[in-house]
């Protein structure tokens, strides 16, 4: 009876084994390593291609097309030495690790310093969505890179070559942050630099570390050396170079899986409290995180919310876990006069003026008070309607012109001393580090009337 039991247990686990075997497929361990470090060096070809799909990525940023970013990623050599570094440490070929370390460096500094003189020649300055997306990492692109890396390497030791590499280069997204790197360093953007940096080096690092795993699995044959105590030396070195790499790749894991968490929760947190306000509403909100301190920053726009109503909203953190963060509320962004109850006295005193006039019977006095109450009106509905979110605008031209220091919206009434004519005419006034060119001013002037929905604006730079 047992063994009729242990029978249909031990076919289970054969099954399960033959399923998720590797290595019944596997091409020769030597020919796997042959094939990647030939992929290590960037000469001649492979740098040539390299400078091409730099490139076109970088005009795929530039005119934000995803296609053409794909195909550039599809062209790409760069993961190459990558997977060089994390063979070289699986099989203890120090040499390896070392060239393919070299050939990385010249390729990460000629794909920056190719894309930077793009960005730089390129009539077209404004940062589009695919570009900034690669200014920020989280959570996913740190899983994407490490189970990207494991397709990578395991399609890469098979006998039979599969589409799954040419789709490996795109999932990791090896290239566009280095093209990002570029426009950064063209635009002197560091804040952009870091980030697009920061993006391509969780990338490396954790397909070095799939690929070491994965030949440390397949017990890929480790490099012999005559001298014990060269040996020794040689896999001291590795080591510290694998725990070197790990570890920060792991606190990078770690402050991101934080990160993440915190955002989504600041976002459930904003959207469950401030959608409870008929007369209030959320125009802007902020998110910063760091180990020691975060803020949620939010910015309302009409009737303000008394203290007691913010106090409500702070001992709500603790639920949406965020106990730690400083919640700042910006409001009072709503009319500065009372306009009804202004335009209520200036009609009152108005319909007096017509009841004497009726008395006078002056009909013609009397149409032309009822044109000034018209033009009051209107003009007081445009009042209305003119209050300009200064903080919100601000905040995205932020992202554009990282120098903008200064900028203040109004409304200005011009009168012309030729034919004594007068409109309003919205002003934007923007102050930057240092001046900006005319082809920018015009770029941003076009820009703000778009998002402000003035024709009539203009932009003013003061020094």
């Amino acid at each position: 009876m047992l063994k009729r039991r242990i029978q249909p247990i031990e076919g289970l686990k054969a099954f399960v084994h033959d399923l998720f075997d590797l290595h019944e497929d596997k091409q020769r361990e030597t020919k796997t390593i042959e094939d990647i470090s030939k992929g290590v060096e960037f000469k001649g070809t492979n740098l040539w291609i390299l400078i091409f799909a730099i490139i076109i990525a970088s005009v795929g940023l530039n005119v934000n097309s995803t296609a053409v970013i794909i195909g550039a990623m599809l062209i790409s050599p760069l993961m190459g030495p990558i997977m060089g570094i994390g063979l070289g440490a699986g099989i203890n070929d120090f040499e390896l690790i070392k060239k393919a370390f070299w050939n990385l460096s010249v390729a990460v500094t000629i794909s920056i310093l190719t894309s930077a003189i793009y960005f730089w020649v390129t009539p077209l300055h404004e940062a589009q969505s695919e570009l900034l997306a690669r200014t920020n990492p989280t959570l996913w692109d740190v899983m994407i890179a490490f189970f990207g890396g494991l397709a990578g390497i395991i399609a890469g030791s098979r006998k039979e070559k599969s589409n799954a590499i040419p789709g490996v280069a795109i999932a990791t997204a090896l290239m566009p942050p280095l093209c990002t790197a570029g426009y950064a360093l063209a635009n002197m953007n560091w804040y952009f630099f870091l980030g697009a940096f920061y993006l391509f080096f969780i990338n490396s690092v954790f397909i070095t570390f799939a690929t070491f795993l994965i030949v440390r699995f397949l017990n890929y044959p480790k490099k012999k050396f005559d001298d014990p105590s060269t040996e020794t030396h040689v896999k001291r070195l590795i080591a510290f170079f694998v725990v070197l790499t790990t570890i920060p790749s792991v606190y990078l894991a770690y402050h991101l899986v934080q990160k993440t968490l915190f955002e989504q929760n600041a976002r459930k947190f904003v959207s469950a409290e401030f959608s409870n306000w008929e007369e209030t509403e959320v125009i802007n909100k902020d998110v910063y995180y760091s180990a020691d301190s975060s803020a949620i920053e939010v910015t309302l726009y009409g009737r303000p919310l008394s203290a007691e109503q913010v106090k409500d909203i702070e001992r709500q953190l603790p639920i949406f876990n965020l106990g730690n963060a400083n919640l700042v509320i910006h409001q009072g962004y709503k009319e500065e006069l009372n306009f009804d109850a202004e335009f209520a006295e200036m009609s009152s005193k108005l319909k007096v003026d017509i009841i004497e006039d009726l008395y006078k019977d002056n009909k013609e006095l009397i149409a032309s008070k009822d044109k000034q109450i018209a033009l009051l009106e209107k003009e007081l509905i445009k009042r209305k309607s003119t209050i300009y979110p200064v903080e919100a605008v601000a905040a995205e031209m932020q992202i554009h012109y990282s120098s903008l220091t200064e900028l203040a919206i109004s409304d200005v009434v011009r009168r012309s001393l030729i034919d004594s004519t007068m409109d309003t005419v919205a002003i934007a006034m923007v102050k930057f580090k240092k001046p900006i060119r005319k082809s920018e001013k015009n770029k941003m002037q076009d820009w703000l009337r778009i998002r402000l929905d003035r024709s009539q604006l203009e932009v003013l730079e003061v020094k």
